[in-house]
């Protein structure tokens, strides 16, 4: 006879059994599985319990009793992007106070995927959607707010999405008359994305994509034409980190040969060699408001608009410029 070489597979652990080891009402230890109407000390004992016996919440059940799924998809224009890390690192504790979990996609600067990317979350019973859109003018945008609950970050999607809108003019106005004060004539602005640059004189627009690499190659073309700026405006602090690289590799100092200026204040922006001047957001409250406002969405509330003001950080990156 031959005996199956197998074990019997283990009961799954339910939340009455969580409740019976912990000595709390499943409503009570339900709360603490969310974060919510429990002391801290409370909800590390019984995600511990839980922990021991293997409990998992199930998401799509709890979807069929209640219509929610308490998970949020949240699309990341490019994670390449140290400042999208930042954000979703603030974005998560946010959401987890109000007993939501996070689904995180990064859709790596391309357009068409981030919205493929937010259908498909929103198809997966989602409860809602947070977004950083690379095209907020595309038209699908309309449809997938009107189907799901949305709030976008950095620009603004056709209602009812709820926006978090970072006042992108007014930093960029920051950046080039920071430069243009320490006489700076020749300037470029290096990134893509949905931010408008004016038009001035002296000031060109080259695009490239957050990563390393790309933005060390896009610089390193700009240094190396026959305009050769003597300052370098970031988009990103993730595209001034490529800019310190390209300069470098040229053999240039920067605040000195090169000023260049950052589009984030992330905070390992202030440990670079020479410290980045860079026009800064309150990451973390723009973090706190995307997930207030799309708690409102969920419940029916209007999203709304919040807009952040930028603050200029002066530091070492700039100087005047060299003739």
């Amino acid at each position: 006879m031959i005996v199956p070489n197998h074990r019997p597979e283990r009961k799954r652990a339910t939340l009455r059994e969580l409740s019976e080891i912990t000595g709390l009402s499943t409503a009570g230890v339900s709360y603490a599985l969310r974060g919510q109407r429990v002391s801290p000390a409370t909800e590390r004992r019984v995600r511990a319990a839980a922990d021991r016996i293997g409990f998992r919440s199930d998401p799509i059940a709890r979807a069929l009793r209640g219509g929610r799924t308490e998970l949020v998809g949240v699309v990341g224009g490019s994670l390449a992007d140290l400042w999208h890390q930042q954000f979703v690192t603030s974005l998560q504790g946010s959401l987890r106070r109000h007993g939501l979990r996070m689904v995180l996609a990064d859709a790596a600067g391309d357009a068409q995927e981030e919205l493929a990317l937010a259908r498909d979350l929103a198809a997966q019973r989602c409860d809602g959607l947070i977004v950083l859109p690379i095209d907020p003018s595309a038209p699908d945008w309309r449809a997938i707010a009107a189907a799901t609950p949305t709030v976008s970050v950095n620009a603004s999607l056709p209602a009812p999405a709820g926006s978090i809108r970072f006042n992108s003019p007014a930093g960029i106005a920051l950046a080039l008359d920071h430069l243009q004060g320490l006489g700076h004539r020749e300037m470029v602005v290096l990134g893509g994305g949905p931010h408008a640059v004016p038009r001035r004189a002296g000031v060109r627009r080259v695009r490239c994509g957050f990563a390393d690499d790309q933005a060390r190659a896009a610089a390193a073309r700009v240094l190396a034409g026959t305009r050769a700026p003597t300052a370098v405006f970031a988009l990103s602090d993730s595209i001034a980190c490529g800019a310190y690289q390209a300069c470098r590799d040229a053999g240039l100092q920067v605040g000195g040969d090169v000023s260049v200026v950052g589009f984030d204040d992330i905070p390992i922006s202030r440990l670079l060699d020479p410290a980045l001047t860079a026009v800064g957001w309150d990451t973390p409250g723009a973090a706190v408001g995307a997930a207030q406002m799309l708690v409102d969405a969920i419940a029916g509330r209007p999203a709304g608009e919040m807009v952040i003001e930028p603050r200029l950080h002066v530091r070492s990156s700039t100087g005047p410029a060299r003739r």
